[in-house]
């Protein structure tokens, strides 16, 4: 079992930043890949980024050059660094952890692109 508690999520500006951040806790050693995800309401989830035991990113196109994904191995967290925020990046945002054949989820953070 793996738990995940996102944070970070909050308003901001147009062209502002955000950091999120995901505590992760229980069988941490068994995740192969971790990664962040986000959801509008009426939409599908949709893969922001992601980062393997072995360290290798893939970025959605629409995030690449203004988000970064990374990971704390001494306090079990994974972040993602959002600059240049635009308003079509409001979303909730959630982490993801993969084990095998298992996936856990947090609860999610909201995040508001607005003036």
């Amino acid at each position: 079992q793996v738990q995940l508690v996102e944070s970070g999520g909050g308003l901001v500006q147009p062209g502002g930043s955000l950091r999120l951040s995901c505590a992760a806790s229980g069988s941490i050693s068994s995740i192969d890949v971790m990664g962040w995800f986000r959801q509008v309401p009426g939409k599908q989830r949709e893969m922001v980024a992601t980062i393997t035991r072995v360290g290798r990113i893939n970025y959605a196109d629409f995030v690449k050059g203004r988000f970064s994904i990374s990971r704390d191995n001494t306090k079990d967290t994974l972040y993602l660094q959002m600059n240049s925020l635009k308003p079509e990046d409001t979303a909730v945002y959630s982490c993801r952890a993969v084990t095998g054949m298992t996936t856990y989820g947090g609860q999610g953070t909201q995040v508001t692109v607005s003036s």
